[in-house]
């Protein structure tokens, strides 16, 4: 067998390489934009304390919700949007406790065929955890207690299979 034309590999265009810096370079990034970002985003953070309450508010609704109704698909639904919402947005908020706790809870209730099944108790359990994180101001797994109670849910996640 005699080896025929192998290919030619083709470098295609990074428009969005060339966008952030060209040539993979971080150090091309205008660092004044950065600082006018992060500035926008102190502005913002005077907000956080109420737009956490907020969303720690959404989450209350749909446990309620669910306590009231029943382990429906649609209100599991709401309730993973929620505690999604709040993975992704606790650290955004002074509060990675939070994001990871609430990651838990995303874990335990991800499997859409699954959720119905989660341990109600195991669901507060993460909930009330992320109340009580905002209401002692424990904002990371560097605290004892913060480090211990997100610890112990990922514990209990795990060992449900989930």
């Amino acid at each position: 067998m005699s080896q025929q034309n192998a290919g030619q590999f083709i470098q295609p265009a990074n428009p969005l390489r060339l966008k952030v810096g060209g040539g993979g370079r971080l150090g091309a990034i205008d660092p004044a934009a950065i600082a006018k970002a992060e500035a926008a985003l102190m502005s913002l953070s005077a907000n956080f304390t109420q737009w956490l309450a907020d969303e720690i508010g959404k989450l209350e609704t749909s446990r309620a919700q669910v306590k009231s109704a029943g382990m429906t698909a649609e209100n599991m639904e709401h309730l993973y949007l929620r505690a999604h919402d709040l993975k992704g947005l606790g650290t955004t908020y002074g509060f990675q406790l939070i994001t990871r706790i609430a990651g838990s809870l995303c874990r335990l209730i991800d499997d859409k065929e699954k959720r119905t099944n989660a341990p109600l108790d195991l669901i507060d359990a993460h909930i009330d955890a992320i109340k009580a994180a905002v209401r002692d101001e424990i904002k990371s797994d560097e605290h004892p207690v913060g480090r211990i109670l997100v610890q112990e849910l990922e514990r209990r996640v795990k060992e449900t299979g989930v």
